[in-house]
């Protein structure tokens, strides 16, 4: 695992993002030449407001045509002009500036002068430019541009008028089409009553969470796919006033996936299609390759239902259907506008490939991974129940165990030392499972990572400090009592800590409220019995009357006082491991449930 060259990584990437659209208001933006797209950490607005125009229609190379870009004001903007037949080829053609203040050339790929973009973020409503016709330009010719309204309001690829030769056939200009994030172009009708789970694992292929749910219920997150000769009728529903999203992919991780949106834009849900690239915000399609598209809104449940063919070689990023994939399910909010944002929680992953045009299923899913649901069980199981009965074996058994021994050794610390190091084995498994997760450090899991790497380092060095301790009677004893507690309570306090941050990362991400209530109580019952503990050496104390000078040895041997208190020690510390269970087994259920 390499972790420096990770940071490196992450760290470029960061300022490759920063230095785009978003980072450069001064409109120096390369970065964006293949795919116009600012990095501004949010997806396009669906509707733009600005147009684009020219002063002709027809072109022969070496003519200059006057374009346009217009409407409310804007920050930002990027303009190129594309062959109309594949837009995702690279720019055609140079400009020339009508405004130097305004805006600014940019070479993209090998053509100089290929893009125009703003040199400031100073608001303006209209920019103009002239667009010079290369000797080898296509037949068609479509202009399009970036607009950044603020930061975060921005529209992608806004298609402008068609130009082209002569003698070319060329379609009416249109003064307001979309961008790419528009829904589809297909008449769309009303669902009229919720989805049904019939058929489910007969004739169609269902994913539900919970599992078995019905998805006529507020709470049921529900995606089928039937097969209909060379296509696939796909219904998905869910509890969500925002959006909701399903996309194929070939591995666990966003990124190269096949995508499917619904979102709700002023109480109307837009269907569209999209492409993952990495971890990043969808990048909407121009054009949509889905059919008989139906939604429907109530009760706090979207649904939407549309078909695609199997295969749709015509579009680039739209995967074929008789494949087997990984299937994400995932939910969130949108603006008023239809911006989507991050989904607040982990995307429902199915736990392994399926092809939907195959052997219909009725499955489940989860929104934790393995690995981390591994990580997170194990360290359940070694702070709430090996560190902390240890503790309380050390603190509170030395008098009563002192004359009994297990190979040679006390038993209080055979256990003690037993129940240490399974922690120290069982937080070190853990400790690795999210870097294998990841790939690395994670960037997005706030300051759970650093102090859990502050636990494991404390962890290894308890034990290690334990293999110099002096002898009993040794003068620096106190000294290495003193470290040995503070490094173990510091430990312990930290491991909580982490805990509770662990517990809402996305991630794993417990049940609201439950989780934190039950490691609220967690630690009320380990202060309690720590407490009643202490009270009752405290009185069994007060019994013995002995001077003070003789009080320590008194204590370190096993007294008639404690002698009494073993039989009520023995039964505190029962019913504490009991609790102890009782608590790791519901963690346990609940992260088995995510």
């Amino acid at each position: 695992m390499e972790l420096p060259g990770f940071a490196v990584a992450v760290w470029m990437s960061v300022c490759l993002c920063y230095a785009s659209v978003a980072g450069y208001p001064n409109g120096r933006v390369r970065e964006a030449c293949t795919s116009m797209v600012p990095c501004h950490g949010s997806s396009p607005q669906l509707s733009p407001e600005h147009t684009i125009t020219v002063n002709g229609t027809e072109f022969k190379p070496g003519d200059n045509i006057e374009v346009h870009l217009s409407g409310p004001d804007f920050e930002g903007f990027f303009i190129q002009a594309r062959d109309a037949e594949h837009l995702d080829s690279p720019a055609v053609g140079s400009f020339a500036l009508a405004d130097r203040r305004r805006s600014q050339l940019l070479t993209c790929g090998r053509t100089k002068n290929s893009a125009v973009s703003h040199t400031s973020k100073a608001k303006k409503q209209d920019i103009k430019v002239y667009w010079i016709a290369p000797e080898d330009a296509p037949k068609r010719v479509q202009f399009l541009a970036t607009v950044v309204k603020k930061y975060r309001i921005f529209w992608v690829k806004i298609p402008g008028p068609i130009v082209s030769q002569p003698d070319v056939v060329s379609p009416t200009p249109s003064l307001h089409a979309t961008s790419e994030a528009m829904s589809t172009s297909h008449s769309v009708s009303y669902i009229s009553k919720p989805f049904s789970a019939s058929g489910c694992g007969i004739v169609k292929f269902c994913i539900r969470n919970p599992t078995n749910c019905d998805p006529g219920s507020a709470s049921c997150f529900f995606l089928s796919f039937q097969q209909e000769e060379s296509s696939v009728f796909i219904e998905m529903s869910g509890p969500s006033e925002g959006y909701l999203a399903f996309a194929f992919s070939q591995d666990q991780w966003m990124g190269g996936d096949d995508a499917y949106l619904c979102v709700n834009v002023d109480h109307r849900v837009h269907v569209s299609t999209a492409h993952l690239k990495e971890r990043s915000y969808p990048l909407l399609d121009s054009e949509n390759a889905l059919e008989d598209v139906s939604w429907r809104l109530a009760d706090g449940v979207l649904q939407c239902s549309f078909r695609r063919r199997i295969h749709l070689p015509a579009y680039k990023g739209r995967f074929n259907l008789d494949t087997s994939y990984y299937i994400f399910l995932a939910d969130g909010e949108a603006s008023e506008g239809g911006l989507i944002y991050k989904h607040r929680r982990q995307p429902l992953v199915t736990n392994g490939l399926y092809n939907v045009t195959g052997l219909p299923q009725d499955i489940g899913g989860s929104r934790a991974p393995r690995l981390i649901k591994a990580h997170g069980a194990l360290m359940f199981v070694a702070w709430i129940s090996t560190v902390s009965i240890g503790v309380i074996v050390a603190r509170f058994f030395k008098p009563v165990w002192s004359h009994s021994f297990l190979f040679g050794k006390e038993l209080w610390f055979q256990v003690h030392r037993m129940l240490m190091l399974t922690t120290v084995m069982l937080t070190s498994i853990s400790f690795v499972l999210p870097f294998v997760y990841r790939g690395g450090w994670s960037q997005q899991a706030g300051f759970h990572p650093y102090l859990g790497c502050a636990v494991m380092a404390l962890t290894i060095f308890q034990p290690l400090m334990a293999g110099f301790r002096p002898s009993r009677h040794a003068p620096r004893r106190q000294l290495f009592n003193w470290f040995h507690w503070s490094t173990g309570t510091t430990a312990r306090i930290l491991a909580v800590v982490t805990m509770f941050l662990g517990m809402d990362l996305p991630a794993l991400d417990l049940p609201d409220s439950w989780d934190t209530y039950a490691m609220i109580g967690f630690v009320a019952w380990h202060v309690g019995t720590d407490v009643l503990l202490e009270i009752h050496s405290y009185c069994l104390v007060r019994k013995v009357e002995v001077i003070e000078d003789d009080r320590v040895q008194i204590l370190q041997s096993l007294t008639s006082a404690e002698a009494e208190g073993r039989l009520f020690k023995q039964i505190v510390l029962t019913i504490y491991v009991c609790g102890n269970i009782v608590f790791l087994v519901a963690f346990l259920i609940a992260i088995n449930q995510v």
